[in-house]
């Protein structure tokens, strides 16, 4: 083992161990790597929670990407238009003015009536889009700027997004829909939280 002298300091010298077998090169390890022998005691791997698994660069990346706001707005737009034309198609189903073709004077085609069940299903489709990916964007915006993910994020997205969806008739209509959109991402998220 060789010496290294600490200058300008009133600690002892650390001695280097011998790995390269010529001094100057052991002194320059030394320098860049440090003692390795020191932080081995220090590492503790928890055995309660199986095998230590240490992620790749891509894994990292892959979970950067899908925790981003934008994938979060992206998928709540997808699954949003999903259910809306699921809703969509089984409310105009049960249209009255569908479920007696005989009730209007003139018959309507079946190439008509597909046609009206598109077009309800498209709408609703985009309407449940579009608050999908509002909230969502509101909700992360919220939740990277208070740094906390807990039902409060939910609640105040919910509150802004019911508002923002409501202005479109009038103040009262956009506190009232604040007040009931806040209330109901409460309520969702109590329930997925508490089970």
């Amino acid at each position: 083992m060789s010496v290294l002298p600490n200058a300008g300091s009133q600690e002892p010298p650390v001695t280097a161990p011998r790995m390269f077998g010529d001094p100057d090169l052991d002194r320059m390890a030394m320098q860049y790597v440090g003692n390795m022998h020191q932080y081995r005691e220090n590492i503790v791997i928890p055995k309660s929670n199986g095998p230590v698994k240490i992620k790749t660069n891509e894994e990292k990346y892959i979970e950067t990407a899908v925790e981003s706001c934008g994938f979060k707005c992206a998928m709540a737009c997808v699954m949003g238009y999903g259910l809306g034309a699921a809703l969509g198609l089984f409310s105009a189903s049960v249209n009255p003015s569908m479920a007696d073709p005989f009730a209007n004077e003139k018959k309507q085609t079946a190439r008509e009536v597909f046609r009206e069940m598109r077009a309800t299903t498209h709408s609703y489709a985009k309407n449940f889009a579009l608050i999908g990916c509002v909230f969502s964007a509101v909700e992360c915006t919220i939740e990277s700027h208070r740094g906390v993910t807990d039902w409060k994020n939910g609640t105040y997205a919910g509150g802004i997004t019911g508002g923002l969806i409501g202005l479109r008739a009038g103040v009262k209509a956009g506190v009232i829909g604040g007040l009931g959109f806040a209330a109901f991402s409460t309520a969702i998220d109590y329930y997925m939280h508490s089970r």
